[in-house]
């Protein structure tokens, strides 16, 4: 049986749980929202497990449920205000170097038998986790730049 502990701690969500948007009923009525919480659980499970969407265990709210809260997430912002508390606490908490950035740590291992300096192809394009790292990063190079410390 999959895991299904909770992954974040009460601290942890305690921090999220603003960020995230309130779900009220319809104005039509309909099926209430599942709680926020439980969806986010779903979602990480998904992306630390690595596990397809399909397979996320019974105690999570639906896989289309997740999906699409991620999706809706996505679209209205939050998961960049999220990134920007994050970065603010732990820079409040001096656990960032900002002398070393990176804009995206993913690489992808050549193919065997490729030649040894041949183009990409002309069909593939760049992820969209590419694109989404590249608009955070420029978006936050110009907002997060460190502050000045007075020298000992």
């Amino acid at each position: 049986m999959a895991r299904t502990t909770p992954i974040l701690k009460e601290e942890q969500w305690k921090n999220l749980e603003p960020l995230l948007p309130k779900t009220a009923p319809g104005k039509k009525g309909g099926r209430p929202w599942k709680d926020n919480r439980r969806v986010l659980e779903g979602i990480l499970w998904v992306l630390k497990s690595g596990a397809r969407w399909r397979d996320l265990p019974d105690p999570y709210p639906s896989p289309s449920t997740c999906w699409r809260r991620l999706k809706l997430w996505e679209e209205l912002g939050i998961w960049l205000d999220v990134w920007r508390a994050l970065l603010a606490e732990l820079d409040e908490r001096q656990y960032l170097d900002w002398k070393e950035t990176f804009a995206d740590g993913s690489f992808a291992p050549a193919k065997k038998g490729g030649p040894v300096s041949g183009r990409p192809s002309a069909a593939r394009v760049r992820s969209g986790w590419w694109w989404s790292t590249a608009k955070v990063f420029l978006l936050e190079a110009h907002l997060l730049r460190p502050r000045r410390r007075k020298s000992n």
